[in-house]
This record gives structure tokens, sequence and C-alpha cells, in this order.
């Protein structure tokens, strides 16, 4: 039984009663093989009450090592929450390794729609064994959330619930934003399953390992593992780079994403779960954190509109280290979920609300019965001035300049005019509540075909320091919007047909941020950054994601007719 102090916050200000009790010690069952229909085994480790019974079952499926996932490291791969945590309150936590990884049998699909029938099998298969009770559900974060999605939308008969956090639904909202590929997270995620995927059961389960168990238990260094965040994972990915792997499948993907599938295809749409959100009539529970703007937000809230049927839908928002590895936040929350859903316990976690949100900058937890809560926009002008204000000024435009990949000769500081622009408001007279989707409405023109649009929205504070809040994409030959699709702040960007870009004409692009929710306290500013090539280290990027280069070299003209759109809370 567990005592241990889980990282990060536990419930989302919901008080709860009547949950499970730790009372069970803990039974392994390691390197079970799980059939699928085409013949080929799943690996997993079942870890299960050492009482004799049957038992509601989680599972956790990804392609990450399923024997290390109680290590305890802050590695953005540790994700499939505590197992002691959840073997002791009644629960079986099944650890399963996706096709092709871990002992798996057959090839990785990186999310294909093979993959959603064998998440199916491996639900379907739990429910039949002797120390199940029949009911499942499915946990963990990430890539094990995304797996939640996938056998959700298969319908398997005895998955009752599910709690994917930090989802990705559409795997080109991730691995290729609105056409700009996400190529510091994507070459290193690659690598590091490749490099992973090739250790033997014999590695993952040595005596090295082992020992760091016991280490990395410590308490003192389990609570610096709290404030590890998204930044210090990919860091740690691209140290890995520099270890040799198999390339099949890996490098194959790598084309797939960076070479092969530029827009949106039917490679794409295979790994998309956006059209099939409709078959989920489940109990789901989505949520995120604030911070994780270039990878599973976005689907976060795609996901809750793609569910937009299913009444016994709840979603979560967290504050910054809401989700750190290895992952144990919510878990509390979490229990409260399944000890509804699978165990029929009263536990308070239907009270109040859907919608749970921190409001970084303020106090406390808000609720919503909707998302986004109620708002009214309000336009700021991108001025020639250089300020941002409800007021335009003096028509007038501001340039910018990029060099493409290669041109050596000079760096972006040297630039003039510079490589990115600013605006800036003025000093807030009182605190500004923004929740909701953002869109900025840029008239530009280009001196090259095509071009990226970079734009970071921050919070600057009286002394200086500067908060990046949210981000958005958009590569400018496929800059085309599906209106009939489109919500107000919310352009629905359909990138499958590029278009070049008229030479020296203005354009309206319609820029989405990533939505999100900001206490811009007063006497604070709010300022807009933008950029068309975000490899320069000095460039903003939420999370250090930063993206391929277009390539182009371009002077870039901004007319102060653009807009930024912020949902400012109603009181």
């Amino acid at each position: 039984m567990t005592t241990a102090r889980l990282n990060g916050p536990q419930t989302t200000g919901r008080e709860f009663r009547n949950l499970s009790a730790p009372e069970h010690g803990v039974v392994h069952d390691i390197n079970v093989a799980v059939p699928v229909r085409d013949g080929v085994s799943l690996m997993a480790d079942v870890h299960r009450p050492d009482t004799v019974g049957r038992f509601p079952v989680l599972v956790a499926a990804s392609p990450y090592p399923r024997q290390i996932q109680d290590l305890g490291a802050p590695m953005g791969f540790i994700e499939a929450g505590n197992t002691e945590f959840w073997v002791s309150r009644g629960y079986v936590h099944l650890i399963a390794n996706v096709r092709g990884t871990g002992g798996s049998g057959g090839e990785f699909g990186f999310f294909d729609s093979q993959e959603r029938r064998d998440m199916h099998e491996l639900v379907e298969w739990a429910a039949a064994q002797p120390w199940c009770d029949g009911n499942v559900g499915m946990i963990g974060i990430s890539y094990f959330a995304m797996t939640q999605l996938e056998a959700a939308v298969e319908r398997p008969p005895h998955l009752k619930a599910i709690f994917p956090l930090a989802v990705t639904s559409d795997l080109f909202e991730a691995a290729s934003h609105h056409g700009l590929v996400s190529s510091a997270f994507i070459t290193p995620f690659l690598s590091m399953m490749g490099l992973t995927a090739a250790r033997s059961d014999e590695f993952w389960r040595s005596v090295p390992l082992h020992l760091a168990r016991k280490v990395l238990a410590l308490p003192p260094l389990h609570r610096k593992f709290g404030t590890m965040n998204g930044e210090a994972a990919v860091t740690l990915m691209h140290q890995l780079l520099k270890l040799p792997h198999d390339p099949h499948p890996w490098d194959q993907l790598w084309l797939d994403v960076f070479v092969n599938h530029p827009v949106r295809d039917e490679w794409w749409d295979d790994r998309d779960l956006t059209a099939l959100l409709k078959n989920i009539d489940i109990p789901v529970y989505l949520g995120c954190d604030w911070e994780n703007v270039p990878l599973h937000l976005p689907s976060t809230f795609l996901s809750w509109k793609g569910l937009a049927h299913n009444p016994n839908v709840q979603m979560g928002l967290l504050d910054e280290f809401g989700l750190t590895w290895p992952w144990e936040s919510l878990h509390t929350e979490a229990l409260a979920w399944y000890d509804h859903w699978l165990k029929g316990r009263d536990t308070g976690i239907l009270d109040g609300d859907r919608v749970r949100y921190a409001l970084p900058g303020a106090e406390g937890w808000h609720s919503s019965a909707s998302w986004p809560p109620p708002a009214t926009y309000r336009e700021f002008a991108l001025r020639a001035d250089g300020a941002l204000d409800s007021d335009e000024g003096s028509p007038g435009a501001r340039d910018y300049l990029v060099l493409g990949a290669g041109t050596g000769r000079v760096t972006a500081s040297e630039l003039d005019p510079p490589a990115t622009l600013t605006w800036t408001s003025a000093a807030l007279e009182a605190d500004l509540d923004v929740v909701g989707a953002i869109e900025v409405r840029l008239v530009a023109a280009a001196t090259a075909a095509d071009t990226a649009w970079l734009v970071t929205l921050q919070d600057v504070a009286p002394d200086g320091g500067v908060t990046d809040v949210t981000a958005g994409w958009l590569r400018a030959s496929l800059r085309e919007v599906d209106e009939a699709a489109s919500t107000p702040g919310a352009p629905a960007l359909i990138c499958r047909s590029p278009v070049a870009v008229p030479i020296g004409d203005d354009v309206e692009y319609r820029i989405p941020l990533v939505p999100n929710a900001r206490r811009f306290a007063a006497g604070h500013r709010v300022q807009v950054v933008l950029a068309s090539d975000d490899q320069d280290p000095t460039t903003p990027a939420i999370m250090n994601f930063r993206h391929a280069s277009v390539g182009t070299s371009t002077r870039n003209t901004v007319r102060s007719s653009s807009r930024l759109l912020l949902p400012i809370l109603t009181p």
C-alpha cells in the first residue's frame, strides 16, 4: 500500500466523498502476451491487488517502455500513473506496449487505424480475465491519453469510461502546426522511440534500474520533479539524438511527416479521430495544462467540441506544473471519476459545473457550465508605431526581414529591418481576464511566394518580466479557412491545398492562437510578437518547441489594419 506523497495538484478544487481507501498490496504479472485479431501479440504487465477477487481494470497503453512506468524518473514517457496508488485502492493497472514497441509484435504505425483496432482488442481481452469484474477504464497522459481515445472511438463493449489528460486527437494538429512541422519535437520523439524500442526486457528490468528506483523515490529528490516542465522533457530527448538506433520504421515515419505528407491528405486522415469522436458515448474526462500550447492543448478543445453530443464529459485545465513527470497529478480526481463510473460510488465528481480551470495570474479555481465560458471579444490594433491599442491611430505599416535557410549572411540580431516585430499595450488600468479562443487577423504582404506567420501572446509585468501565454502558427500558402466551421476567434484552417502568396499584395490571414486563459493584472501590458522563423533561440517558442523553416527569404509588411481578438471574460 502506498502512503507516498504524489506531486502536482490532486483535484480541481472539488470536494469528494466515499473514495476507495488504500487497503491492498500488489501482485505483478510481467510479460503477459495479449493476442489481437491478426495474430500479433501485444506485451503487457498486469499489476493487481493481492486479494482474491475481481476488480475494475485501468488499461494504460503506449509505445513507451512499460517496464519502467514505476521508475519515478522525470522523463516525458513515465506517464501511466502511479501503480501502487491504483492497485492499493482496488483496481488492476494493466500497462501494455502498442504494436511494434516494447516486445509487442508488428510494426509501429504512429496513431494509425491498426493501432485503434488493437486498443479495442486489448480492452476486451482485459475484460475477459479472471481478475476483472467486467468494468474497464483507461489511464495515463499524452500518448497514453491518445490510446484512450483510440479505444473509445472503436466502442469496445466493456470500456465504461476514460480519463485522457493531455490528449492528441489529430496527429497533424500536434506534428505540423498548420503546415509548419514541429521539428524540435518530432525529430527527437521519433529518435527516442527508436532508441527505447530496441532495448530488451532484460535491460529495462536490470539491477541498475532497480537501484535507480530507490534513489528517485527519495522524498527530497522526488519533490524536485514536481516542477519539471515540458521544456525539460524536450531537452532530454535532444540529448538522446546522439545515441544510435535502428532506423526502421522511425526514419520512414520522419520522412512521412517532414517530406512525404506536407499537407493534410489520406496519411494524416488515418491519424485523425475528429470525425470519429461522434462514436464515443461513454463518460470522458478531458484535461491539460495551459502551458501545453504546442502539443496537447489544441486537441483538448478539439475533443471537447467533437464530444458535444455526449452529456458525460468534464474538463479540468491546470496551471503551471499541473502535469509533470513522472505523472502523478489529478490522481484523486481520477479516483473519484472511476469510483463513480466503475464502482458505482457517489463521490461528488459530478457536482457543480462540468468545466474547472485555473486562471493563471489569479487565485483559486474557476468553473463554467460550458467551454468556452461567456466572453466578449475586444479588438486591439497592431499599430504602425508598435503600440497595441483599441485605436488604430494613423494608418501605416511595419516591415521585418526573414532570411531563408542557408543565406549565412547576417544573424537575426543584425537585421535592418529586424527579424521580428513586437506590439505592446499601455499599462492596464484594471485586471483583464482573457479566457477562450484567440485570433490574429493579419493584413500583410510578402516578397516571397510563401512564408510563415508565428504569433506569440505575452504578458509583460511592471518590472519588464515577460511570460509567454499562448501562440499561433500558419504557413502562408495554407491560409484557406473553412468559414462554415469557424467560430469567433477560432478560424478552421483547411491545410490541404497550398496556394502561392501573391508577391507584394496585401492578404488577410486568420491565424488562430491556441485557446488559453490569463489574468493580465492591472499595471501589466499585453504584448504580441510576430516572426516568420523561430530557429533563432531569441525568438519566443513556448516549451522550446520550434519549427522547421519554410526556407524563403522575404520582406514582410504588416498593416496597421491587423487586429488581435481577445475574449474578455464576462463578469
